[in-house]
């Protein structure tokens, strides 16, 4: 099974530990978010990952070399150009065989059984799945009942986007972690850099973009320096 991390971005909200230090190398509990999350994937069976880096990319490229994990591991090099989620996974596409890619934050720390989310990708026979749970956020995914992708919300900014007009929409927030069928990256913009939730968003007024709930997920953003340390108590729990 072939996966990808996104941890190419720049960490601003980790200011000032990512003055010199790229955010995948922030250490949680004396292990660092990429460690955590490539040996995530190694236990749920995952042998071939790829990496986007940009910011302090030879750092994250050292710490690969000396270290030595039970997976094929290669680097999509963005140091040129920060490319978003979107753009990154598009650009990573050469790397990809034709079988599902499960992306997955570097910054996410969870509980979440990645092999029988990929299983259940599978048997739904859908082009994208979305891991998402219903827990408070400022910005929420929206489905309908079928949970099929119907639109987006910011609760915050008062901003919607409904792709499917439908009754009784489903607030669930995304816990950053999905699967895709290298596919339909042929179907994402022509720009170079962008969101994949937005691409998602446009694919999903032609196709059925599926949910998959996790209400009971034990999952935390390591994005803000109060997270930290109960990012450090997750771990030791999970």
């Amino acid at each position: 099974m072939q996966a990808m991390i996104l941890a190419a971005g720049l960490g601003t909200r980790l200011k000032p530990i990512t003055d010199d230090t790229p955010k995948a190398l922030v250490k949680i509990n004396d292990r660092t978010l990429l460690e955590i999350t490539i040996r995530k994937l190694i236990e749920n069976d995952f042998r071939k990952i790829i990496i986007n880096v940009h910011h302090f990319a030879d750092k994250i490229r050292d710490f690969l070399d000396s270290n030595t994990f039970a997976a094929d591991i290669i680097i999509s090099d963005e140091t040129d150009l920060l490319l978003d989620t979107g753009g990154g996974i598009k650009y990573a596409q050469r790397f990809f065989d034709d079988s599902p890619v499960l992306v997955h934050n570097v910054d996410i720390i969870s509980n979440l059984n990645l092999k029988e989310f990929y299983q259940y990708h599978i048997s739904d026979d859908s082009i994208v799945s979305l891991c998402v749970s219903k827990r408070i956020s400022s910005r929420y995914l929206l489905f309908n009942s079928n949970n099929i992708l119907c639109g987006w919300q910011d609760v915050k900014k008062n901003e919607k986007i409904i792709i499917r007009e439908e009754k009784n929409l489903n607030q669930l927030a995304f816990n950053g972690i999905h699967i895709l069928n290298p596919q339909i990256i042929d179907l994402f913009p022509k720009e170079k850099v962008f969101s994949v939730i937005n691409a998602y968003l446009k694919i999903a007024e032609i196709e059925d973009i599926h949910a998959f709930i996790s209400n009971e997920i034990k999952w935390i953003d390591v994005g803000k320096i109060d997270s930290l340390e109960k990012a450090e108590l997750l771990t030791k729990n999970i």
